[in-house]
């Protein structure tokens, strides 16, 4: 399937790849030619149908990387059957978040599997990476921007930009980068749902706050990852890479200058 030889040989996990962005990623890492990408996530049957459809390069672990036992098994199993870890990228997460008014039990269950098991799932796999290797966090807008109604989530993201940075200077000198890249609006199963299904829907409300006028599209979030952990990016490490239409170069005013914002309300009384 590869139609690059970018990160020909390279070996990459992909947690959270059982469908949305982390899928995608894993199709676009494939396509740049690596020798073996992990799709990691629940749900054996997604697992297996996205790795499928990627090709003799990926195979599919199920796994639930909340619980450590399972994160040592997914990386027993590549390296067992590879013999490297060149790139991991944190994808997995969860959207249970119901802001001011989120539960203990809401907050410590979003947290685990949004940040700490990103934590714990590089600190596993560091020892095994050598020189040249990169760990990739999926950020958010949602980690850079207040959002009434909201707080688990963005704050979890928030969280993985920051410990982005600790980690790319603890790794720094081992050689090992690390990275985020932070979509804004991208279509995906929970843009899907809001849109209704409909991707022209999701581009005609996405275009009010995205100065590209549309929605995101995986594959072009997945090809920023290949950048990121390719050689064209040796140089960069503890920074974010913004994959998101122009939406964070946008101010509360929305770009708009203060004549237009007083020119709207006179309009509209």
């Amino acid at each position: 399937m590869s139609t690059s030889n970018k990160l020909q040989g390279k070996v990459a996990l992909v947690t959270g790849a059982t469908q949305g962005l982390g899928a995608d990623i894993a199709r676009e890492l494939a396509l740049a030619g690596v020798h073996k990408v992990f799709v990691i996530g629940r749900g054996r049957e997604a697992g297996l149908a996205v790795a499928a459809a990627i090709g003799p390069n990926a195979a599919a672990i199920e796994a639930d990387i909340s619980d450590d036992a399972a994160i040592d098994r997914c990386i027993q199993i590549a390296l067992k059957e590879t013999g490297a870890i060149d790139v991991l990228v944190n994808s997995a997460c969860i959207y249970d978040d119901a802001g001011l008014d989120s539960t203990r039990e809401q907050w410590t269950k979003t947290l685990n599997v949004n940040l700490v098991s990103a934590a714990i799932f590089t600190q596993k796999a560091a020892p095994h990476m050598q020189a040249g290797a990169v760990v990739i966090n999926l950020g958010s807008i949602g980690g850079k921007f207040g959002a009434a109604g909201r707080a688990i989530y963005p704050a979890s993201k928030a969280a993985l930009l920051q410990i982005t940075k600790n980690f790319a200077v603890t790794l720094a000198p081992r050689g090992i980068r690390v990275l985020s890249v932070s979509p804004a609006w991208t279509w995906s199963p929970a843009v899907e749902r809001l849109a209704e299904g409909s991707m022209a829907r999701a581009d005609q409300v996405a275009a009010l706050t995205h100065p590209l006028g549309r929605a995101g599209r995986g594959e072009e979030v997945g090809r920023a990852v290949v950048f990121a952990v390719s050689s064209d990016a040796s140089w960069m490490t503890g920074t974010d890479l913004a994959v998101d239409g122009g939406f964070s170069a946008l101010g509360p005013d929305q770009g708009l200058s203060a004549k237009a914002w007083f020119d709207r309300v006179a309009h509209t009384g």
